[in-house]
Protein backbone atom coordinates (compact mmCIF):
# COMPACT_ATOMS: atom_id res chain seq x y z
CA UNK A 1 0.00 0.00 0.00
CA UNK A 2 1.79 3.02 -1.63
CA UNK A 3 0.96 6.98 -0.47
CA UNK A 4 0.15 8.65 -3.78
CA UNK A 5 1.81 12.25 -3.76
CA UNK A 6 1.80 15.19 -6.59
CA UNK A 7 3.00 18.12 -6.00
CA UNK A 8 3.29 21.50 -8.35
CA UNK A 9 3.36 25.26 -7.96
CA UNK A 10 2.68 28.00 -10.93
CA UNK A 11 4.52 31.24 -11.11
CA UNK A 12 2.15 32.49 -13.56
CA UNK A 13 0.55 35.52 -12.15
CA UNK A 14 -2.81 35.11 -14.50
CA UNK A 15 -5.06 33.60 -12.15
CA UNK A 16 -6.73 31.35 -14.60
CA UNK A 17 -3.37 30.03 -15.78
CA UNK A 18 -1.94 29.58 -12.51
CA UNK A 19 -5.10 27.58 -11.61
CA UNK A 20 -4.68 25.31 -14.85
CA UNK A 21 -1.27 24.78 -14.18
CA UNK A 22 -1.47 23.80 -10.26
CA UNK A 23 -4.83 21.40 -11.85
CA UNK A 24 -2.04 20.26 -14.31
CA UNK A 25 0.40 18.97 -11.49
CA UNK A 26 -1.56 17.88 -8.78
CA UNK A 27 -5.09 17.16 -9.51
CA UNK A 28 -5.47 13.21 -8.68
CA UNK A 29 -9.99 11.66 -9.16
CA UNK A 30 -9.10 9.53 -5.89
CA UNK A 31 -7.48 12.89 -3.90
CA UNK A 32 -8.31 12.38 0.17
CA UNK A 33 -7.04 15.93 0.63
CA UNK A 34 -5.75 18.76 -2.00
CA UNK A 35 -4.29 21.61 -0.21
CA UNK A 36 -2.64 24.80 -2.26
CA UNK A 37 -1.16 28.05 -0.57
CA UNK A 38 -1.14 31.26 -2.76
CA UNK A 39 0.05 34.48 -3.07
CA UNK A 40 -2.47 37.49 -1.81
CA UNK A 41 -1.51 39.64 -4.84
CA UNK A 42 -3.77 37.48 -6.93
CA UNK A 43 -7.32 38.71 -7.68
CA UNK A 44 -8.99 35.67 -5.40
CA UNK A 45 -12.52 35.92 -7.06
CA UNK A 46 -10.65 35.26 -10.47
CA UNK A 47 -8.15 32.60 -9.12
CA UNK A 48 -11.26 31.06 -6.83
CA UNK A 49 -13.65 30.58 -9.75
CA UNK A 50 -10.39 28.68 -11.85
CA UNK A 51 -9.89 26.21 -8.78
CA UNK A 52 -13.59 25.83 -8.38
CA UNK A 53 -14.40 25.07 -12.49
CA UNK A 54 -10.96 22.79 -12.80
CA UNK A 55 -11.56 20.69 -9.32
CA UNK A 56 -15.22 21.05 -8.73
CA UNK A 57 -17.14 22.30 -6.15
CA UNK A 58 -16.98 19.27 -3.71
CA UNK A 59 -13.47 18.27 -4.19
CA UNK A 60 -11.42 18.07 -0.94
CA UNK A 61 -9.44 21.10 -1.67
CA UNK A 62 -8.70 23.82 0.65
CA UNK A 63 -6.10 26.57 0.87
CA UNK A 64 -5.06 29.79 2.21
CA UNK A 65 -2.95 33.03 1.46
CA UNK A 66 0.15 33.46 2.60
CA UNK A 67 3.45 35.71 3.25
CA UNK A 68 5.24 33.51 1.00
CA UNK A 69 5.07 29.86 -0.07
CA UNK A 70 6.69 26.91 -0.10
CA UNK A 71 7.31 25.37 -3.18
CA UNK A 72 8.82 21.76 -4.18
CA UNK A 73 11.73 24.04 -5.52
CA UNK A 74 12.06 25.93 -2.03
CA UNK A 75 10.82 29.51 -1.10
CA UNK A 76 8.92 31.97 -3.78
CA UNK A 77 6.84 35.07 -3.29
CA UNK A 78 3.84 35.90 -5.40
CA UNK A 79 3.14 31.96 -6.58
CA UNK A 80 0.67 29.34 -5.95
CA UNK A 81 1.52 25.94 -4.58
CA UNK A 82 -0.19 22.76 -3.73
CA UNK A 83 -0.06 18.85 -2.60
CA UNK A 84 -2.30 16.10 -3.20
CA UNK A 85 -2.40 13.20 -0.92
CA UNK A 86 -4.23 9.81 -2.22
CA UNK A 87 -3.99 6.08 -0.78
CA UNK A 88 -6.24 3.11 -0.19
CA UNK A 89 -5.14 4.49 3.47
CA UNK A 90 -5.56 7.70 3.93
CA UNK A 91 -9.20 9.83 5.06
CA UNK A 92 -9.76 13.38 5.71
CA UNK A 93 -12.92 15.10 6.82
CA UNK A 94 -12.71 18.70 6.62
CA UNK A 95 -15.02 21.35 8.81
CA UNK A 96 -15.42 25.22 8.24
CA UNK A 97 -15.89 27.47 11.06
CA UNK A 98 -17.23 30.89 10.18
CA UNK A 99 -17.73 34.03 11.93
CA UNK A 100 -14.34 33.79 13.93
CA UNK A 101 -14.14 36.89 15.43
CA UNK A 102 -16.86 35.98 17.54
CA UNK A 103 -15.83 32.69 17.92
CA UNK A 104 -17.20 30.76 21.35
CA UNK A 105 -15.46 27.92 22.28
CA UNK A 106 -18.63 25.42 21.86
CA UNK A 107 -18.08 26.04 18.10
CA UNK A 108 -14.58 24.44 18.13
CA UNK A 109 -16.17 21.73 20.33
CA UNK A 110 -18.53 20.99 17.55
CA UNK A 111 -15.71 20.93 14.66
CA UNK A 112 -13.90 18.74 16.33
CA UNK A 113 -16.97 15.81 17.59
CA UNK A 114 -17.55 16.40 13.27
CA UNK A 115 -14.21 15.54 12.37
CA UNK A 116 -14.09 12.73 14.47
CA UNK A 117 -17.75 11.40 14.18
CA UNK A 118 -16.92 11.14 10.19
CA UNK A 119 -14.15 9.13 10.27
CA UNK A 120 -16.15 6.78 12.95
CA UNK A 121 -18.73 6.70 10.18
CA UNK A 122 -16.72 5.00 7.70
CA UNK A 123 -15.47 2.64 10.42
CA UNK A 124 -12.42 4.29 11.45
CA UNK A 125 -11.08 4.37 14.80
CA UNK A 126 -9.85 7.59 15.49
CA UNK A 127 -6.67 8.21 17.73
CA UNK A 128 -3.14 9.42 17.89
CA UNK A 129 -1.64 6.29 16.39
CA UNK A 130 -3.50 6.78 13.06
CA UNK A 131 -4.63 10.55 13.21
CA UNK A 132 -3.22 13.72 13.40
CA UNK A 133 -5.54 17.41 12.94
CA UNK A 134 -4.69 20.40 10.38
CA UNK A 135 -5.83 23.72 11.41
CA UNK A 136 -6.03 27.38 8.60
CA UNK A 137 -7.51 30.34 10.59
CA UNK A 138 -7.67 33.74 9.83
CA UNK A 139 -4.28 35.20 10.56
CA UNK A 140 -5.65 38.61 11.51
CA UNK A 141 -8.48 37.40 14.04
CA UNK A 142 -6.49 37.48 16.84
CA UNK A 143 -9.00 34.38 17.98
CA UNK A 144 -6.33 31.11 17.59
CA UNK A 145 -5.10 30.51 20.95
CA UNK A 146 -9.44 29.66 22.12
CA UNK A 147 -9.95 27.74 18.76
CA UNK A 148 -6.68 25.83 19.09
CA UNK A 149 -7.79 25.11 22.64
CA UNK A 150 -11.17 24.56 22.30
CA UNK A 151 -10.66 21.82 19.35
CA UNK A 152 -7.12 20.38 20.94
CA UNK A 153 -9.14 19.16 23.70
CA UNK A 154 -11.81 16.92 22.06
CA UNK A 155 -8.82 15.42 20.64
CA UNK A 156 -7.34 12.92 22.59
CA UNK A 157 -3.85 11.93 22.25
CA UNK A 158 -4.46 12.84 18.39
CA UNK A 159 -1.85 16.09 18.04
CA UNK A 160 -2.94 18.79 16.27
CA UNK A 161 -0.10 21.39 13.91
CA UNK A 162 -1.36 24.31 11.56
CA UNK A 163 -0.68 27.62 11.11
CA UNK A 164 -3.00 31.40 10.25
CA UNK A 165 -3.56 32.62 6.74
CA UNK A 166 -1.38 35.65 5.58
CA UNK A 167 -1.72 38.65 3.61
CA UNK A 168 2.33 39.52 2.41
CA UNK A 169 3.87 42.09 4.71
CA UNK A 170 0.52 44.55 4.69
CA UNK A 171 -1.63 42.89 7.84
CA UNK A 172 -4.88 43.96 6.00
CA UNK A 173 -7.18 40.91 4.99
CA UNK A 174 -6.40 37.01 4.94
CA UNK A 175 -8.84 34.61 2.57
CA UNK A 176 -9.25 30.87 3.31
CA UNK A 177 -10.50 28.36 0.58
CA UNK A 178 -13.33 25.87 0.96
CA UNK A 179 -15.68 23.72 -1.34
CA UNK A 180 -14.63 26.11 -4.44
CA UNK A 181 -14.40 29.79 -3.03
CA UNK A 182 -12.41 31.97 -0.70
CA UNK A 183 -14.04 32.90 2.49
CA UNK A 184 -12.94 35.48 5.10
CA UNK A 185 -12.67 35.58 9.04
CA UNK A 186 -12.66 31.96 9.35
CA UNK A 187 -10.63 28.34 10.38
CA UNK A 188 -10.58 25.31 8.30
CA UNK A 189 -10.09 22.31 10.69
CA UNK A 190 -9.29 19.24 8.71
CA UNK A 191 -8.67 15.29 10.31
CA UNK A 192 -6.62 13.06 8.68
CA UNK A 193 -6.80 9.23 8.80
CA UNK A 194 -3.23 7.97 7.89
CA UNK A 195 -1.74 4.15 8.02
CA UNK A 196 0.88 5.37 6.70
CA UNK A 197 3.59 6.53 9.12
CA UNK A 198 3.40 9.97 10.24
CA UNK A 199 5.21 12.72 12.61
CA UNK A 200 3.57 15.59 14.10
CA UNK A 201 6.11 18.30 14.82
CA UNK A 202 8.07 21.60 15.73
CA UNK A 203 11.31 23.54 15.71
CA UNK A 204 12.62 26.94 16.33
CA UNK A 205 15.67 28.40 16.92
CA UNK A 206 15.61 30.00 20.39
CA UNK A 207 16.85 28.38 23.41
CA UNK A 208 15.91 30.08 27.00
CA UNK A 209 18.82 32.49 28.43
CA UNK A 210 18.79 33.17 32.08
CA UNK A 211 16.46 36.36 32.11
CA UNK A 212 13.18 35.60 33.63
CA UNK A 213 10.44 37.98 33.40
CA UNK A 214 6.75 37.79 35.09
CA UNK A 215 3.64 39.08 33.22
CA UNK A 216 2.04 41.60 35.70
CA UNK A 217 -0.42 43.64 33.57
CA UNK A 218 -1.82 42.50 30.70
CA UNK A 219 -4.44 42.73 27.87
CA UNK A 220 -4.64 38.88 26.30
CA UNK A 221 -7.70 39.73 24.24
CA UNK A 222 -5.86 42.42 22.23
CA UNK A 223 -2.71 40.70 22.43
CA UNK A 224 -1.59 43.38 24.77
CA UNK A 225 1.54 43.27 28.06
CA UNK A 226 1.07 46.91 29.99
CA UNK A 227 3.71 45.35 32.72
CA UNK A 228 6.60 43.44 32.85
CA UNK A 229 7.88 42.87 36.96
CA UNK A 230 5.70 45.75 37.62
CA UNK A 231 7.30 48.07 35.58
CA UNK A 232 6.22 49.67 32.13
CA UNK A 233 6.29 46.44 29.73
CA UNK A 234 8.31 48.04 27.22
CA UNK A 235 10.84 49.91 29.62
CA UNK A 236 11.17 46.67 31.52
CA UNK A 237 12.13 44.66 28.67
CA UNK A 238 14.60 46.90 26.77
CA UNK A 239 15.87 46.97 30.16
CA UNK A 240 16.07 43.54 30.12
CA UNK A 241 18.05 42.84 26.69
CA UNK A 242 20.28 46.01 27.29
CA UNK A 243 18.57 48.30 25.28
CA UNK A 244 16.98 52.05 25.51
CA UNK A 245 13.30 52.11 24.49
CA UNK A 246 13.44 54.48 21.62
CA UNK A 247 16.11 51.38 20.13
CA UNK A 248 13.43 48.90 20.22
CA UNK A 249 12.45 48.03 16.57
CA UNK A 250 11.15 44.92 14.44
CA UNK A 251 14.77 43.47 13.99
CA UNK A 252 15.76 43.80 18.10
CA UNK A 253 12.00 41.90 18.73
CA UNK A 254 12.44 39.49 16.49
CA UNK A 255 16.07 38.74 17.57
CA UNK A 256 14.95 38.70 21.02
CA UNK A 257 11.59 36.90 21.32
CA UNK A 258 9.95 35.50 24.55
CA UNK A 259 9.49 31.87 25.53
CA UNK A 260 7.62 30.28 27.66
CA UNK A 261 8.04 26.59 29.01
CA UNK A 262 4.84 24.49 29.90
CA UNK A 263 5.64 20.62 31.05
CA UNK A 264 8.89 20.96 29.99
CA UNK A 265 8.83 21.93 26.25
CA UNK A 266 9.33 25.53 24.87
CA UNK A 267 7.01 27.76 22.69
CA UNK A 268 7.96 31.50 21.30
CA UNK A 269 6.54 34.23 21.96
CA UNK A 270 6.97 37.06 19.33
CA UNK A 271 6.48 40.79 20.12
CA UNK A 272 5.16 43.34 17.69
CA UNK A 273 5.70 46.64 18.84
CA UNK A 274 6.14 49.32 21.78
CA UNK A 275 2.97 51.42 21.61
CA UNK A 276 3.24 55.20 22.80
CA UNK A 277 2.06 53.89 25.91
CA UNK A 278 5.05 51.81 26.93
CA UNK A 279 2.73 49.02 26.43
CA UNK A 280 3.92 45.58 24.21
CA UNK A 281 2.23 44.05 21.55
CA UNK A 282 2.52 40.61 21.06
CA UNK A 283 1.26 38.12 17.73
CA UNK A 284 -0.02 36.19 20.78
CA UNK A 285 -2.41 36.08 23.76
CA UNK A 286 -0.26 36.77 26.97
CA UNK A 287 -1.30 36.32 30.44
CA UNK A 288 -1.00 38.49 33.88
CA UNK A 289 0.79 35.72 36.10
CA UNK A 290 3.06 34.34 32.78
CA UNK A 291 6.76 34.03 33.30
CA UNK A 292 8.29 34.70 30.38
CA UNK A 293 12.29 33.92 29.67
CA UNK A 294 14.16 35.86 26.94
CA UNK A 295 15.66 33.49 24.24
CA UNK A 296 18.88 33.37 22.94
CA UNK A 297 19.26 32.10 18.96
CA UNK A 298 20.89 29.55 17.91
CA UNK A 299 21.94 28.50 13.96
CA UNK A 300 18.71 28.09 12.00
CA UNK A 301 20.05 26.27 9.61
CA UNK A 302 21.69 23.76 11.37
CA UNK A 303 18.37 23.75 13.47
CA UNK A 304 16.48 23.01 10.88
CA UNK A 305 18.91 19.96 9.40
CA UNK A 306 18.84 18.86 12.39
CA UNK A 307 14.66 18.57 12.69
CA UNK A 308 14.37 17.06 9.53
CA UNK A 309 16.88 14.32 10.29
CA UNK A 310 15.22 13.53 13.19
CA UNK A 311 12.40 13.17 11.77
CA UNK A 312 13.88 10.74 9.12
CA UNK A 313 15.14 8.60 11.77
CA UNK A 314 11.82 8.19 13.16
CA UNK A 315 9.51 7.52 10.09
CA UNK A 316 12.54 7.08 7.25
CA UNK A 317 12.78 9.96 4.59
CA UNK A 318 9.22 11.67 4.34
CA UNK A 319 7.28 11.44 1.28
CA UNK A 320 5.68 15.13 1.84
CA UNK A 321 6.37 17.49 4.87
CA UNK A 322 2.93 20.04 5.15
CA UNK A 323 5.06 22.43 6.61
CA UNK A 324 3.58 25.91 8.38
CA UNK A 325 6.63 28.73 8.81
CA UNK A 326 6.31 31.79 10.52
CA UNK A 327 6.56 35.08 8.56
CA UNK A 328 9.28 36.30 10.85
CA UNK A 329 11.59 33.35 10.08
CA UNK A 330 11.15 34.17 6.02
CA UNK A 331 11.59 38.05 6.32
CA UNK A 332 15.25 36.79 9.22
CA UNK A 333 16.29 34.44 6.40
CA UNK A 334 16.23 37.42 3.64
CA UNK A 335 17.77 39.31 6.14
CA UNK A 336 20.52 36.79 6.66
CA UNK A 337 20.94 35.85 3.30
CA UNK A 338 20.44 32.12 4.12
CA UNK A 339 16.75 31.98 2.33
CA UNK A 340 18.03 30.37 -0.71
CA UNK A 341 19.76 27.59 1.62
CA UNK A 342 16.45 27.26 4.05
CA UNK A 343 14.74 26.86 0.72
CA UNK A 344 16.81 24.26 -0.34
CA UNK A 345 16.73 22.56 2.70
CA UNK A 346 12.52 22.54 2.21
CA UNK A 347 12.70 21.23 -0.91
CA UNK A 348 15.17 18.36 -0.07
CA UNK A 349 12.68 17.28 2.59
CA UNK A 350 9.44 17.22 0.04
CA UNK A 351 8.37 20.49 1.73
CA UNK A 352 4.70 22.07 1.11
CA UNK A 353 3.97 24.92 2.61
CA UNK A 354 3.76 28.38 3.80
CA UNK A 355 5.01 31.51 5.80
CA UNK A 356 2.28 31.96 8.16
CA UNK A 357 0.90 35.10 10.52
CA UNK A 358 1.40 32.58 13.70
CA UNK A 359 1.42 28.38 14.03
CA UNK A 360 -0.35 26.36 15.89
CA UNK A 361 0.63 23.48 17.64
CA UNK A 362 -1.38 20.98 19.90
CA UNK A 363 -3.63 23.26 22.24
CA UNK A 364 -0.42 26.29 21.27
CA UNK A 365 -0.83 29.31 19.43
CA UNK A 366 3.02 30.23 18.19
CA UNK A 367 5.78 32.53 16.94
CA UNK A 368 8.76 32.00 15.21
CA UNK A 369 8.41 28.23 14.96
CA UNK A 370 8.09 25.68 12.08
CA UNK A 371 5.46 23.24 12.68
CA UNK A 372 4.32 20.70 10.72
CA UNK A 373 3.24 16.85 9.99
CA UNK A 374 5.77 14.69 8.07
CA UNK A 375 4.17 11.65 6.07
CA UNK A 376 6.33 8.27 5.05
CA UNK A 377 5.36 6.61 1.66
CA UNK A 378 4.25 3.39 3.50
Amino acid sequence: MQLRVKKGSSTSRDPRAAARELYQAIHDPEAALSIFYCSPDYDLAALGGALCELFGASAPLIGCTTAGEITPVGYLEGSITGVTLSGAGLAACTTLITDLRNFEFARGDAAATQALGQLRDQGLKPSGRNCFGFLLADGLSMQEEPLVSAIYRNLGDIQLFGGSAGDGVRFESTHLYHQGRFHTDCAIFTLVSSVYPFLVFKTQHFVPSAQKMVVTGADPARRIVTEINGEPAGLEYARMVGLEVDKLTPLIFATYPVVVTVSGTTYVRSIQKVNDDGSLTFFCAIDEGIVLTVAQGVDLVRNLEEAFSAVEQQIGRPAVVLGCDCILRFLETGQRGIRERVGEILAANNVIGFSTYGEQFNAMHVNQTFTGVAIGGG
